[in-house]
């Protein structure tokens, strides 16, 4: 059986698959590596790379373009860069160095490229987002209103912390810092924030601990960890507080609220301070490149509170430096002081005294103010860190001698007493209603007649009293978030049913401790 194709038959199938054919031209620029070292490759050929563009190496490591020269692009490897070599392609993947946002993250560790650390597992994120995107500009803004609870009695009636603020938390090392940043995001559970830990330049074991300790409280939940540990390499940790920024971005751009912990900027300045050199941009000050300060402004510039138009979500940063003896009037701290809303400024003297947090009331500030506060702790505390201030410089000058009026010396035992009011055991923030009452019982001076020791038992026996004698009290303040004239009055009422009852209990222990103090 023979069969045979006639000419217009093959002509209609020639046409036919023409028609078809669509031409697709792939095009890469592609370029060579020149010099490479210290995790800084220098490449010639992509003269059309972007700031900030992902290059790909040909063992699949990417690096970021940061210096755009007329003959060269300067990138930073983000990954292993000793398998990379002179003459080695380099490819442009014409995108801006992005990370994975979204629900995905929460309860996970990651590094700053959101690639998992925890081994829970790839990470399946819908959306991806710049790490560097320009700051919302001033008619997109709103001002801070709402609070950020910190949990930390010192803090939220002295220094308030509102949603969209960036409070600076400064000290030398081991003062408490992170602590505060911990107890912070504790105390977020249940209040609709989205917590981030970025640490930068920490040891991995103290970001395990960190981790460790935000999953006993529950924390985790609603917390994703971004480590560049100490051991990475210097451009992972210059990205690393950026990538948490974006993190941040995505819940505050779908009208949600953010918390966003870096940890600490010291680190990173000096990991930019590594880069930058390497780059052989031109050092400044302390061999710091020019554009150190706009480091930090871009990044927390970021934080903000957006309008109703926007849908009104938050990113609150609480940036964190390192000082060296205290000198808070050095390059980074100045520089970083000068960009936020106010600073805790923690003292050593303070913390190895046993006042933790070791807050020094005099000169730390919130520069919202009031604006972040309830209406209830403001009616409670009206004057409470200027109070404090005054006490450590009378308590200062009282050393040089007794000779004391009446005045000066109650003002230094209530002094005493509030500062001691004001300890607070780590991993234990205190709901705001607690807080309120708290504040209440000591500056209306039911605490003036107690032993110094005393204060923390009997304001722990004071709250236990107000949760099962008068939970409706602290159910009030916590839903109206103001005292009315009534309230004052039955809060009266409680403190002083308090009073008495303790008064009974504790004043035979007291004549017996007068007694054998004047025997002693």
């Amino acid at each position: 059986m023979s069969s045979t194709l006639r000419p217009e038959e093959i002509s209609s199938i020639l046409k036919q698959q023409i028609e078809k054919y669509k031409g697709s031209i792939e095009v890469n620029e592609v370029g060579r590596v020149i010099q490479v070292g210290d995790g800084i490759a220098r490449i010639y050929g992509l003269k059309s790379a972007m700031a900030s563009e992902l290059l790909e190496f040909k063992n699949g490591v990417y690096g970021m373009a940061l210096n755009l020269e007329e003959d060269n692009v300067g990138c930073a490897i983000l990954g292993d860069y000793e398998s990379i070599q002179e003459g080695d392609e380099v490819r442009r993947t014409g995108r801006v160095m992005d990370v994975p946002v979204g629900d995905a993250l929460l309860g996970r560790v990651v590094n700053p490229l959101g690639l998992p650390l925890d081994g829970l597992g790839p990470i399946e994120a819908k959306e991806r987002r710049p790490i560097e995107v320009i700051a919302p500009g001033v008619v997109a803004r709103k001002n801070v209103h709402e609070p950020l609870q910190t949990g930390i009695k010192a803090i939220d009636a002295m220094t308030p912390i509102g949603r969209g603020q960036r409070e600076l938390i400064i000290g030398d090392r081991q003062t408490g810092k992170t602590a505060i940043a911990i107890d912070t995001i504790i105390n977020q559970k249940g209040q609709g924030v989205h917590c981030f830990y970025v640490g930068i330049g920490q040891k991995v074991s103290t970001v395990a601990n960190v981790v460790q300790k935000l999953r006993e409280h529950g924390a985790m939940e609603y917390t994703t960890v971004i480590l560049a540990a100490a051991s990475d390499p210097a451009p992972l940790l210059f990205i690393a507080p950026y990538s948490g920024c974006a993190m941040g971005e995505h819940y505050l751009y779908n009208g949600k609220h953010a918390l966003v912990v870096y940890d600490d900027l010291s680190k990173h300045a000096v990991a930019y301070r590594e880069l930058s050199l390497l780059l052989r941009r031109p050092p400044g000050r302390e061999a710091f490149p020019g554009d150190v300060f706009y480091l930090h402004s871009r990044l927390l510039e970021r934080a903000v509170k957006l309008n109703d138009e926007l849908g009104a979500g938050s990113l609150t940063a609480l940036p964190i430096i390192e000082t060296q003896l205290g000198d808070i009037s050095a390059y980074i701290p100045t520089n970083v002081i000068s960009i936020t809303d106010g600073q805790i400024i923690l003292e050593s003297d303070l913390f190895f005294a046993g006042i933790r947090p070791a807050m020094n009331a005099g000169v730390s500030v919130s520069r919202v103010g009031g604006s972040a506060q309830i209406k209830a702790i403001k009616q409670v505390v009206p004057s409470l860190r200027m109070d404090l201030a005054q006490y450590r410089e009378l308590a200062a000058f009282a050393q040089f001698g007794s000779d004391l009026d009446k005045i000066t010396r109650a003002r230094l035992e209530r002094g005493k007493r509030m500062t001691e009011l004001m300890k607070q055991g780590q991993y234990e923030p205190m709901p705001v209603e607690d807080q309120v009452v708290t504040f209440y019982m000591a500056t209306k001076g039911y605490i003036d007649d107690i032993e110094v020791a005393e204060v923390l038992p009997f304001e722990k026996a004071y709250l236990q009293y107000m949760r099962t004698a008068h939970p409706e009290l602290l159910k009030e303040i916590r839903e109206k978030k103001i005292i009315s004239e009534d309230l004052f009055k039955r809060l009266k009422e409680a403190t002083d049913a308090f009073k008495a009852g303790q008064s009974k209990t504790v004043r035979p222990a007291e004549g017996g401790e007068a007694k054998a103090s004047q025997t002693a």
